[in-house]
């Protein structure tokens, strides 16, 4: 059922037809090999319904990048666990100290608290867009020598983009917790640089519970934690994407994150190097005031929520049905908002929300089914009943595939629904064909050509998490759309 949006004309209106040729200009510069769309979302509890648009958003995209300009794609997805757990006011000086997520739980805690807010939604995502994802926390990410030298390399410039990043105090929030308890000032008033060059730089700053301390920042070395700030976190983050010549990074945020990558560009313009990464920026789900819907409004839930949005839209487990109906009813609305840039470059109230999401919550009829895109020869194959391995790394939304689930090849407008016999799991790619047959994977193919074909498309980090055997078998091929 159409929810018939209704959209007044903008800029980008009159500019494209196509949401997606946003990131066109880049991919006819540069040719990459694939293209990433970067989701990022602080790992403080559940996502809302603003946070779930701009994550459907971003596979969606995915999905349209890689349909229209026939290149690989992935989603990335940084789990921001250096959110604040906990925010404490230091008596004697009135300065905020702050203990991240990571600090407070500890990698352990912060896997399980993604699993379980974040890891069914992107697995239903994955499936129903054909797009496979990666996780990275913030810690993972400040830890890498790239983001580390990146920034150290920044700081010789720090007296022209604190301004930037500051522009009312000039006081970047660069954060160094406290090697003994995990604390920082918040603000990073009494944090100072004290020397720094040749790849490493020293700091000094002030613990809540231990006093002074000094720590050192090193590119090869992660002993001392990096918390930095949203806007110096983004730059940095954005000027090490810009470095992968081989990966074109597409930042996709939320709409209110237009006005802070003013002050990013303004900071990155400072430094020597190459153009920002492509951005863009997802609708916004409004309150009746005009606000953003944003639960640090109503934290705790300590006053009742905004006039016209539902319990689900401030956690999406209240979603009344089961994850897969709520990410199908998503799925639905972003695709049509992604249909004209009118609708996608706008905002939506919770009650427009409320009204879409209903009509749009129908069951979906036929088989589902996860969708997986193929090249041409190999879909051929499939939907002749000729090739009965299909071959695939372990990324995170393939971990709980199994016998009886359906996939559905997709080939242009070409579809064939499969159903899984068997799913074998490898350590590389030479074991799962000589336990396999390579006439099963490809009947048309010597085995050393198939498997230079395969490290063609995954690289020895994919090969690294895991190789899938899936054995299928052809239910149906039909036209697009069906089903």
């Amino acid at each position: 059922m159409s929810v018939a949006i209704i959209s007044p004309n903008n800029v980008l209106a009159n500019a494209m037809t196509r949401t997606i040729d946003m990131v066109r200009p880049r991919l006819q510069a540069t040719h990459p090999d694939q293209v990433a769309m970067c989701v990022g979302t602080q790992i403080n509890g559940a996502p809302h319904a603003g946070t779930s648009l701009v994550h459907t958003a971003a596979f969606l995209l995915a999905k349209a990048t890689r349909d229209a300009f026939d290149v690989d794609v992935i989603v990335r997805f940084g789990a921001l666990d250096n959110a604040p757990h906990a925010i404490v006011t230091d008596p004697a000086t009135g300065h905020p100290y702050q203990q991240t997520y990571f600090h407070a739980l500890g990698r352990e805690g912060v896997r399980q608290l993604m699993g379980g807010h974040y890891r069914t939604l992107f697995d239903a995502l994955s499936a129903a867009t054909g797009v496979d994802y990666e996780v990275e926390t913030y810690t993972t990410q400040q830890a890498c020598p790239a983001f580390r030298r990146e920034f150290l390399a920044t700081l010789a410039h720090l007296d022209r983009i604190r301004w930037a990043l500051a522009p009312s105090s000039g006081r970047v929030h660069l954060r160094l917790p406290c090697p003994q308890c995990g604390w920082a000032e918040k603000r990073a008033e009494r944090t100072r640089v004290v020397r720094a060059g040749s790849g490493r730089a020293n700091f000094t700053a002030v613990c809540l519970h231990h006093g002074p301390y000094e720590v050192e920042v090193v590119a090869g070395d992660a002993t001392t934690y990096l918390d930095l700030a949203t806007l110096y976190r983004n730059l940095v983050k954005e000027r090490v994407a810009a470095r992968d010549t081989a990966t074109l990074s597409v930042m996709v945020k939320g709409g209110d994150w237009a006005y802070g990558c003013q002050l990013v560009d303004e900071a990155a313009g400072q430094l020597p190097g190459s153009l920002p990464t492509p951005r863009i920026f997802a609708p916004m789900v409004l309150t009746d005031t005009g606000a953003k819907l944003s639960k640090s409004l109503i934290r705790d839930f300590t006053t009742p929520p905004p006039s016209g949005a539902r319990e689900w839209m401030l956690d999406i487990g209240a979603w009344p049905g089961d994850p897969d109906t709520f990410v199908d009813a998503m799925v639905r609305l972003v695709s049509e908002m992604l249909s004209d840039p009118k609708h996608f470059y706008r905002s939506y109230t919770t009650q427009e929300l409320d009204r879409a999401m209903s009509l749009h919550s129908a069951p979906t009829p036929g088989v589902r089914a996860r969708h997986m895109n193929l090249y041409r020869q190999y879909f051929d194959l499939v939907s002749a009943g000729r090739k009965t391995i299909e071959v695939r790394v372990e990324y995170p939304n393939l971990r709980r595939l199994a016998a009886g689930d359906h996939i559905r090849f997709v080939c242009g407008t070409d579809e064939a629904l499969t159903v899984v016999k068997r799913v074998g799991r490898y350590k590389t790619f030479e074991e799962m064909i000589d336990s396999e047959g390579p006439e099963r994977v490809n009947p048309d193919s010597p085995r050393d050509t198939q498997l230079a074909n395969i490290r063609r498309i995954y690289g020895p980090e994919k090969e690294a998490l895991g190789v899938l055997a899936i054995e299928i078998e052809l239910l149906d091929r039909s036209a697009a759309g069906s089903g």
